[in-house]
């Protein structure tokens, strides 16, 4: 009798074991997918089930084994909730490299916070994300979570591949839906990682992919959603937040946003109508009018960060901003519509992707997009774009965040998708003049004033509401060509007007001027030396962009020390091509003086992967010429 009790106890024991390991041990990777990879994903899979207008069911599954704490970011154990979605599970489990069972999380153990710090008006709006610290690495996770919505409106995006170092050993998208909602869908590039459609019928749709093999950043890539495989879908009948609509396509999106979620929200007490009238006054021209409110608006009210989709699709009532101050960008952008109808000028609410990257709204396909509004104000035959949720742009101010890119401009007839404005390379410029001096000890003093406009002038106004420490932080890097920086003055010219901004600097550095016996040798370019490493990327894949270009000029008169002689001065350069112009040339104006100017123009643009060795080329030459060497000798 023992024998058999004994063995049912090994059976049992086994039967455990098992129970508490996974079938995802570190081992069973292939070593191709581990290759450059801070993750593996050896499971990603999402189940859609659109059950009617007013219901879908999303079921996730993630299984990620982490091999460092980069890879910790491609957990992605998190989900948005609201008053229109709701969690019906979620947990994660985690194992240790040999696929056995570390920790158990349960809903409880996700933190759970709002989306928004200090704002009640958006405390429905939450959020629950798995907090995890590693014990060790490599480990694995199996993350699960099915939620709830009745907002059918904003099907998720399938992206089988997530970023960069990150390798994917199967992802799976299922889709089932009811063929009288009018389900379509948009395919990218789907051919690059040879992703199978399995399933495509009237109600179901399934597409599965193995082995994707993790892929490397390479310097200067356009954005990774334009590389990368990805499946876009939408109903033409819908539900957002509780409200039905049907849409094949922008116009009739408009329409229908216009109506049914925009209609309401302009309404404003009698009082704000009194004030705004009065503070416009007899002002006739439409957009003097605008700069008024836009001032007024920046002046009166903060911006609460929040998402487009999350903390809803509806802007915040008029009212509510009026009162409490504050809103996130739908909130604002429909604040200053609502005051701009008070005194008769038309602008309309504007959705589009708000990113350093120029990221278009698709315009061949309707679906819900963008994660940023703004304000669409017409100027004549052009318009001018608002940034409602800063204190401190200009005027119709855009660089390098909504500039450039598909937004769609929501009229009562109907939207459209218009181009925002193009900063070009010849409008986004730095001018300096000043001068240095070079004494006998080495010893460097000098003044500059530098005017930024276009996209350079983002880049500089920030500064003029630094800490005096981040100041000297900032310029010590922007100079650091220059050991040993002593700021002595700097004031600063904001003219919002004419988008300018203005530093009028002082500075003094030692031992700027090498000494070597009775000879001194320092850079000509002390001010503005172009100092972008542009890295070596063998057999690069991806094409390449440069998304800002610029044009600078710089006219700097040169003090030589007094009983010193030029032993050798750098040749004028010039260098053109694709990329822009390059030009450098030094003027004697006696023994001890000289003019250096400088311009240099780089086109922004795409261009293909075969011609980053040549960009790469170009930027040396530059680099190294502004590095460029005069050498004085004592008499």
């Amino acid at each position: 009798m023992k024998t058999p009790c004994y063995t049912l106890l090994l059976l049992l024991f086994a039967l455990v074991s098992s129970a508490q390991k996974s079938n995802y041990p570190i081992s069973a990777i292939k070593d191709s997918l581990k290759e450059n990879a801070n993750a593996v994903v050896r499971l990603d899979q999402m189940d859609i089930a659109i059950v009617s207008q007013r219901s879908m069911n999303i079921k996730t599954q993630r299984v990620v084994s982490v091999f460092n704490e980069k890879g910790l970011n491609d957990i992605d154990a998190y989900q948005h909730y609201d008053k229109t979605t709701s969690i019906k599970s979620i947990e994660a489990i985690v194992y240790d490299a040999f696929g056995n069972e570390i920790k158990k999380i349960k809903r409880k153990d996700f933190t759970d916070r709002s989306t928004v710090d200090g704002s009640t008006i958006f405390s429905d709006s939450r959020i629950l994300y798995l907090d995890y610290t590693p014990i060790s690495y490599p480990f694995t996770i199996i993350y699960s979570c099915e939620y709830q919505t009745s907002t059918t409106a904003a099907i998720p995006s399938w992206r089988p591949l997530g970023g960069y170092f990150v390798s994917v050993e199967k992802s799976i998208l299922n889709v089932t839906f009811p063929k009288a909602l009018g389900f379509r869908k948009k395919e990218f590039l789907l051919s690059m990682f040879n992703i199978q459609k399995t399933i495509e019928t009237d109600t179901q749709l399934s597409y599965i992919v193995s082995n994707i093999p993790a892929q490397k950043l390479e310097d200067y890539s356009p954005i990774f959603s334009k590389l990368y495989p990805k499946v876009m879908m939408s109903l033409e009948f819908f539900n957002l937040e509780g409200v039905d609509g049907n849409a094949k396509d922008w116009i009739e999106y408009g329409k229908w946003f216009s109506e049914k979620i925009l209609t309401g929200t302009t309404v404003l007490p009698e009082e704000t109508k009194v004030k705004i009238k009065a503070l416009v006054g007899d002002e006739k021209d439409p957009i003097k009018k605008a700069r008024i409110i836009y001032k007024y608006v920046q002046e009166k009210s903060r911006y609460v960060s929040i998402q487009v989709g999350i903390g809803g699709f509806k802007p915040m009532l008029a009212q509510d901003v009026d009162r409490l101050g504050y809103g996130d960008c739908k909130a604002l952008s429909n604040y200053t519509r609502a005051l701009l109808n008070i005194v008769d000028v038309p602008s309309y609410y504007t959705e589009l992707y708000g990113d350093q990257y120029p990221i278009d709204i698709e315009e061949d396909f309707f679906s819900i997009q963008g994660n940023h509004v703004i304000l669409c104000v017409p100027d004549g035959n052009k318009n001018v774009f608002l940034e409602c949720t800063s204190q401190n742009n200009p005027f119709g101010y855009q660089a390098n965040f909504t500039d450039d890119r598909n937004a769609i401009v929501i009229k009562p007839g109907g939207a459209e998708i218009i181009r925002t404005k193009n900063y070009e390379s010849n409008e986004n410029t730095q001018n300096s003049n000043g001068s240095y001096s070079i004494e006998q000890d080495g010893t460097f003093s000098g003044k500059i004033v530098i005017v930024s406009q276009g996209s350079q002038y983002r880049s500089k106004e920030k500064v003029v509401r630094f800490q005096p420490e981040e100041k000297e932080r900032y310029y010590k890097n922007y100079w650091s060509n220059i050991n040993n920086l002593k700021l002595e003055k700097i004031s600063y010219s904001d003219d919002k007007e004419k988008i300018n901004f203005t530093e009028n600097i002082q500075l003094k550095a030692t031992n700027y001027g090498n000494i070597t016996g009775n000879k001194i040798l320092f850079t000509v370019d002390a001010f503005n030396q172009n100092r972008e490493t542009v890295r070596r990327i063998r057999n690069r894949k991806n094409p390449f962009q440069v998304l800002h270009g610029y044009y600078d000029t710089d006219e700097i008169e040169i003090n030589l020390p007094a009983g010193f002689s030029i032993e050798f001065i750098p040749s004028n350069f010039e260098l053109k091509g694709k990329f822009g112009e390059y030009k450098t040339e030094i003027i004697k104006k006696g023994d001890n003086k000289l003019t250096y100017k400088r311009s240099m123009f780089l086109n922004k643009g795409k261009y293909s992967n075969t011609e980053y060795d040549e960009y790469r080329l170009f930027m040396e030459q530059v680099s190294r010429n502004d590095n460029a060497k005069i050498i004085l000798t004592k008499n």
